[in-house]
């Protein structure tokens, strides 16, 4: 797989546009949009929150359904690198090595009569049948390790049923009615289970106009979560209060949306936090215990920073970003890219690269980078920020 990018990306390396200049910071990749300073600093400085320790209930509610027969995972899996230079958002796969862009979602903001402003994702998933994106009416979805299929959540915002959908047939392989509201699914590391995030209310509310819009500081309405057993065909419900709101302890989230997540070998879970360390862990149960050892995260998200191999670790955001030896700490490389996403293989990395002379933060695009920075390979256009065009991809193991 190394050699097979790294013969692409030298072919087309007199294609690529290596961005130069020097820009302090970079695009967050947190689970929310950045939005106006004023708003931000104001609601940090105001928001008050009582620190709930996670009642719990003594026995899960599970509920039987028929258990779902999964496709394979394609083997071996497809390495080849995949573009689109001429659609923003993309209208063909784009991938390269181990990962693919499975979903991508645009976001508005709805103002509904009565009611604070709100922001909405629009889903577009991956379609084998034509090689794009098929723009969805769920709300919200996350494809499967090997892109075979995808959890869904019908409804509007949120939903009570999570589907599995089969992405090559388009045909729905069983739904799971629950009790509580969901607002977003995840696919374990195994692709068998999927832990569905439930909310009391939507989280994802508003305040403010035109460039102080953001989001509207308060408790989080998380109330607990699903791990729902595919082909064992039951879900499990367990209650996890949100974390508190800002300034009231060393490890708080000030974001409302709380989606949690798997760690990287699906033996825990864990919840984002505002601060360092960005994420706490909790055993399935949701009994909270310390971060797993030799375990790596890319900030913010669901990726490991360790390359495939153990070598290499990738560095945080900003430009340039730089990668490191795992064992010595010592500096591999450094590339000129806004933000370091996920591995692609051993030597290359799935970026955010910047436009032009990289004078704007906020202007950019997917780029496949080596770990020394002299190969970059376009994936695709770039896009501005919050402009016509941006989208928020989602990257899966192929």
């Amino acid at each position: 797989m190394t050699r097979l990018l790294r013969d692409t990306m030298e072919e087309w390396a007199g294609e690529a546009r290596v961005p130069a200049g020097l820009a302090d910071r970079a695009l967050r990749r947190r689970a929310w949009t950045p939005y106006g300073a004023a708003v931000l600093v104001a609601a940090m400085i105001a928001a008050v929150a009582v620190f709930v320790t996670g009642q719990r209930a003594p026995e899960p509610a599970v509920r039987p359904a028929a258990g779902i027969e999964l496709p394979a995972r394609p083997s071996p899996a497809p390495a080849d690198v995949r573009a689109d230079l001429e659609h923003s958002p993309p209208a063909s796969l784009i991938a390269a090595g181990g990962l693919a862009v499975s979903a991508y979602y645009v976001t508005e903001v709805e103002r509904p009569q009565d009611a604070p402003p709100r922001t909405r994702r629009t889903w577009s998933l991956y379609d084998p049948r034509t090689g794009g994106y098929e723009r969805t009416a769920y709300a919200w979805v996350d494809v499967a390790p090997g892109l075979q299929v995808a959890a869904v959540i019908e409804g509007d915002l949120l939903g009570r049923r999570v589907g599995v959908l089969d992405l090559n047939t388009r045909q729905m392989l069983g739904w799971f009615e629950l009790e509580h509201s969901v607002g977003a699914v995840a696919w374990s590391p195994d692709g068998t289970k999927i832990l569905a995030t439930a909310y009391s209310g939507y989280p994802d509310l508003l305040q403010g106009e035109g460039d102080e819009i953001g989001p509207l500081m308060r408790e989080s309405p998380r109330i607990g979560y699903y791990v729902i057993d595919v082909p064992a065909g039951t879900s499990g419900y367990h209650e996890l209060k949100p974390l508190p709101g800002l300034l009231s302890r060393a490890e708080v989230s000030g974001n409302a949306r709380q989606d949690l997540g798997w760690s990287l070998d699906g033996e825990l879970i864990w919840s984002p936090t505002n601060t360092r360390p960005d994420r706490l862990f909790y055993t399935l149960d949701g009994q909270e215990r310390p971060a797993p050892d030799g375990q790596r995260y890319v900030a913010y998200s669901r990726a490991s920073a360790t390359s495939p191999d153990g070598r290499l670790v990738l560095g945080e955001d900003g430009l340039p970003t730089k990668i490191t030896e795992a064992a010595t700490g010592k500096v591999a490389g450094r590339q000129r890219v806004l933000q370091l996403h996920a591995w692609a293989d051993d030597d290359n990395v799935i970026a955010l690269g910047c436009a032009g002379k990289c004078a704007d933060e906020f202007n950019g695009g997917p780029v496949l980078v080596s770990v020394d920075g002299s190969r970059m390979v376009q994936l695709g256009l770039n896009r501005r920020s919050g402009g016509e065009g941006d989208y928020r991809w989602v990257l899966t193991p192929r």
